[in-house]
């Protein structure tokens, strides 16, 4: 799912980000490597994200290559033409790479602009490519955009690159977008690296920023651009953080891109707007084999309105979800929930539990975490319990998994057998018990 925001929106201000200084006790970004290959999904990304990394490395005489996987056509001035936005933009980060410093290597992809996902392979192979150029035993530094950054070019990007980690490539990825939707009390910071820059490379990164004219200047009288002050403010720190636990390409959700769109959404997902998700709850309910629950466990219980009607079916109810945002207004629902803010699976509530109720979740986590997910359910479940899942069927943008792989890795578990399976284009809803000789 790709995160809802606008360049014209203000966006959080760069005076909070300094006076919170979150990245203040982030270790210092590791520079001990033979060469760096930077990615940008867009021309500019790396300017914006990395012009200071690639000026401190130039400056130590590291080589760096950047590869530019779209021309940036869809973010022009009204009524140019995707050729020549598309020129334009080449031709600013041939001028923005001048600044950072001498015989940078310089390639692109000319992949579509917002059409990544669709291009996941070409995105594999642009990058892949350049990195098998290496001499062997080459320690490379893969600098992308991060997967959580909440554009979907950039999740892809991120995504992918992480999936070459290995011998020889250390991944580390920058955020953009990140300043402008999340605050300082939402983000992550364990896997922060920084790189200070020192007054060259600070005034270099300045310059080329400069460079990209095109994204300076209003595309049209009624519209600001699209590096408007504010968004710029973020990128002219002397510091630049990066996010080096990526994890693979198999990544979960960090808990800071949920509480950023409680934060921005007073609805998230249309909950209690759109017919769809009533609907669904409805049929969730409806399938529940017992007319009456001991105690249910919710997983991801959001703003509680499934909760709601699962606490009229039960004599106790236990939910969780890492929001507490979404957790005040559950309670508000169901003020007699036992109501947790968790993480799970590594956070996971203790009890016994008859039913648990795993909706609009699992695609979020990575493979690992839904095994370890499962394995805790069936160890807290009832010897006659039973396991609710609803998912999402179409895949999410980024994701490494779809609702009908969480459904299919249940069911190759071994640890439950299906009883009851409503399937529809938009969602799967299944049933399911333990899957020993005491539950039959």
């Amino acid at each position: 799912m790709t995160l809802t925001f606008d360049h014209r929106d203000p966006g959080t201000d760069e005076r909070h980000w300094a006076e919170a200084a979150p990245w203040q006790d982030a270790a210092a970004l590791n520079l001990d490597c033979d060469r760096v290959v930077v990615v940008a999904a867009h021309p500019d990304d790396e300017t914006l994200g990395a012009a200071g990394l690639i000026a401190t490395a130039r400056a130590r005489g590291i080589p760096v290559m950047v590869i530019v996987l779209t021309d940036g056509h869809e973010s022009g001035a009204d009524g140019a033409s995707p050729t020549a936005v598309a020129r334009t933009r080449r031709r600013e980060t041939v001028d923005a790479l001048a600044e950072l410093g001498d015989g940078i290597a310089l390639t692109y992809a000319a992949l579509p602009d917002g059409g990544l996902r669709e291009h996941e392979a070409d995105v594999r192979s642009a990058i892949a490519g350049t990195l098998s150029t290496a001499a062997a035993g080459t320690r490379t530094l893969l600098v992308t955009p991060w997967h959580g950054d909440g554009h979907r070019d950039h999740r892809i990007v991120g995504s992918v690159a992480a999936r070459l980690a290995g011998a020889g490539v250390r991944v580390v990825q920058y955020p953009i977008w990140m300043w402008h939707w999340a605050s300082s009390e939402s983000v992550d910071t364990a896997a922060w690296r920084t790189l200070t820059l020192d007054d060259h490379a600070h005034a270099a990164k300045v310059g080329a920023v400069d460079r990209h004219v095109s994204q300076l200047t209003p595309p049209s009288p009624a519209e600001p651009p699209m590096l408007h002050a504010g968004m710029r403010s973020h990128f002219e720190r002397k510091v630049e953080v990066y996010i080096e636990d990526v994890g693979g390409h198999d990544v979960s959700v960090d808990p800071s891109w949920f509480r950023a769109f409680y934060e921005r959404h007073d609805d998230p997902w249309g909950f209690e707007s759109r017919w769809y998700e009533r609907r669904k709850r409805e049929l969730i309910v409806a399938s529940l084999p017992r007319q009456r629950y001991e105690h249910v466990l919710e997983l991801g219980c959001a703003t509680g309105l499934l909760t709601e009607l699962l606490a009229a079916r039960s004599a106790r109810i236990t939910a969780v979800d890492v929001v507490d945002a979404a957790l005040a207004k559950a309670h508000a629902r169901v003020p007699h929930a036992r109501l947790l803010q968790q993480r799970a699976p590594g956070e996971w509530p203790d009890g016994r539990f008859d039913l648990v109720v795993l909706s609009e979740l699992a695609y979020y986590w990575s493979a690992a975490e839904l095994a370890d997910a499962l394995r805790r359910i069936r160890g807290c479940l009832a010897p006659d319990g039973e396991l609710v899942v609803c998912h999402h069927r179409p895949r999410i943008d980024g994701r490494a998994l779809a609702g009908d792989d969480v459904h299919a890795a249940i069911r190759a578990s071994g640890l439950f057998r299906r009883v009851l399976t409503h399937a529809e284009d938009p969602f799967l809803l299944e049933v399911f018990r333990a899957d020993d000789e005491e539950s039959r």
